[in-house]
This record gives structure tokens, sequence and C-alpha cells, in this order.
């Protein structure tokens, strides 16, 4: 009885299978079309959507209020900058002393606008080591390395790198 119960239940999800890949009768009269071993097949693309959960969320840009206004943040808290010595977009803090004591903001995907801070105003700029930096009106991000917690302004108007450094203002202007 074994025997049977293992070959009955052994052909329930082939005949499930069949029916749910719309097989009509046990035989098709077409021949069959599966690739030989010399043939790839090409993987299924996935629909938009189910992409879009795959797609790594870009570094987030908020506005906060600071003992000098309100001021562009990472979503952390964390004070963000922009260096007067920047060519439009083009970032000028390479060097590695530059980049150790003026990290850039860096994202693996598209910037995203948190409370307060304009989307349009969002972008990306590649710097000269290929990584990917955030931007705010054109102008390029960085931290301070001695900004230790939320709410710290410790970078502003330090003059580093020839020329100053200043925080950000929701419109992406400098504050002085």
């Amino acid at each position: 009885m074994r025997s049977k119960i293992v070959v009955i239940g052994g052909l329930a999800p082939a005949a499930l299978l069949a029916t749910a890949c719309g097989a009509g009768t046990p035989y098709a009269s077409s021949p069959s079309t599966s690739p030989s071993p010399s043939q790839s097949v090409a993987p299924v693309a996935a629909s938009p959507t189910a992409n879009a959960s795959a797609q790594p969320t870009g570094t987030t840009i908020a506005v906060a209020n600071t003992r000098l206004g309100r001021i562009l943040v990472d979503s952390n808290g964390r004070t963000v900058y922009l260096f007067l010595a920047d060519s439009g977009s083009t970032s000028n803090c390479n060097s590695a002393a530059c980049v150790q004591a003026w990290p850039p903001v860096l994202t693996k995907g598209t910037p995203q606008a948190g409370s307060g801070a304009n989307a349009a105003l969002l972008g990306t700029t590649t710097r000269r080591d290929g990584k990917i930096e955030v931007t705010y009106a054109g102008h390029p991000l960085y931290y301070f390395v001695s900004d230790k917690k939320s709410g710290d302004v410790t970078g502003q108007n330090i003059n580093a790198f020839g020329a100053p450094w200043y925080v950000v203002s929701p419109s992406g202007r400098q504050i002085r």
C-alpha cells in the first residue's frame, strides 16, 4: 500500500503542474522548443515595480533647526556643508587631507528629499575617484570630521584647503 501512495502522491504534483502550465492534452501537437545544451535561456526581466524595491535608496537630505537657523542635514541630523572653492558641481576637495577633514556626502542611489528639503535641488556629481557625491542647488555636499552629533556646526566659516566652508540653507545658498 505504501508504494501506491508514493506513486499516487508523486503523480498528483505532476498533474497539477501540467494543468497549471496550460497543457490541455497529454500530447502536444507542436514539437518541443526546449533549449539544447548549447543554447542559453535569457532571464525574464522583472517588472519595474518589482525592481523599484531592489534599487538602492539614495542618501536623504533634510532640513533641521540649529543655532545658525534652518540648514541642510542628512537623515541622521548630521550637518552638511558647501565649499566655496568648488567649480559648479565639480568638487575641488580631492586631496587625501581634504577628503579626510571634509568627507563628501556620497550616495548609492538617487538622493532623497527629507523634511523641508527641495527634491528639485538635489542631484549628483561624479568625483575624480568615480564615487557619486550628492549635490544641492549644484553644490557638492560635505560633512565636517569634527561634527560629532546631530546639530553640530563646528565647520561653519572655516577657511581650509583654499576657501571657506559654509552650512547650506534650504534654498541652496551658503549661510554666513
